[in-house]
């Protein structure tokens, strides 16, 4: 286990060592953020935790068509997540490596990051511009019968999928093929299964690949067995993440 402070960016989705997440960042304080990053020296990683929000905002009270534009805005690293941040987050987010950070005329940024290493969330300091946290990056631990379990929930996801092109009267696309390694086929299950940010936490913070796999095969049969009686659920992309508004 590493420990290490970073900053943190809270989103109200999950994110998964492996998969790439889009961000259009505006807020002032991940603009700051983004600034600090790109000024580290190239050999540098960019990194900066990724935190599922359990209450709270990923949006200041400064955006536009919130209730009550003439109060006086929220400001600094916490606005949104109330007077104990620590409170509004899930307790474990993912380590994401920043491999494209395009600044825009407007002053926004494009992010492209992609999600390494978990970690369990330690200390969230709000006294500078943007939130920083200490962490402590978790190993993943392979755990009993992960090879069994990866080979049933191959299997259990192939259903899933046609379920889901069946329900949008559509034609399944070429499969793509699945990874043989047991907890990276756990994360990009987790990742592309439609799932409520509760459901995707709980996945993240399995304690290891079996425990992950063995939770995540009740859900695709569970999940196939509902889209078999409400045929109307969206499909998704195996790969992709959806592009946060910040």
């Amino acid at each position: 286990m590493t420990s290490a402070r970073l900053p943190l960016f809270p989103l109200n989705t999950v994110l998964f060592p492996g998969l790439v997440m889009p961000l259009n960042v505006f807020e002032q304080r991940y603009r700051a953020m983004m600034r600090d990053l790109l000024a580290l020296p190239e050999d540098v990683p960019r990194r900066f935790g990724v935190i599922a929000i359990r209450d709270g905002r990923e949006v200041a009270t400064t955006a536009v068509g919130l209730p009550d534009p003439t109060a006086e805005p929220e400001r600094g690293a916490a606005a949104g997540f109330g007077p104990d941040p620590m409170k509004s987050f899930h307790a474990v987010g993912c380590v994401a490596d920043a491999a494209t950070i395009r600044e825009q005329k407007d002053g926004t940024f494009e992010v492209l990051a992609t999600g390494t290493t978990r970690f369990e969330l330690r200390l969230v300091d709000a006294s500078g511009p943007y939130l920083t946290a200490e962490i402590d990056e978790l190993d993943e631990k392979p755990g009993d019968g992960a090879g069994v379990l990866a080979s049933g929930v191959v299997r259990a996801f192939r259903t899933y999928q046609k379920r889901l092109a069946g329900a949008r009267e559509r034609t399944l696309a070429a499969q793509q093929d699945l990874p043989d390694e047991p907890s990276v086929l756990s994360y990009l299950v987790a990742a592309a299964a439609v799932l409520d940010t509760p459901a995707k936490q709980r996945l993240l913070q399995a304690p290891d690949t079996a425990s992950r796999l063995a939770e995540e095969l009740k859900l695709l049969r569970a999940e196939s067995a509902v889209i078999g009686k409400l045929p109307s659920l969206p499909a998704v992309d195996l790969t992709r993440h959806p592009t946060s508004p910040n």
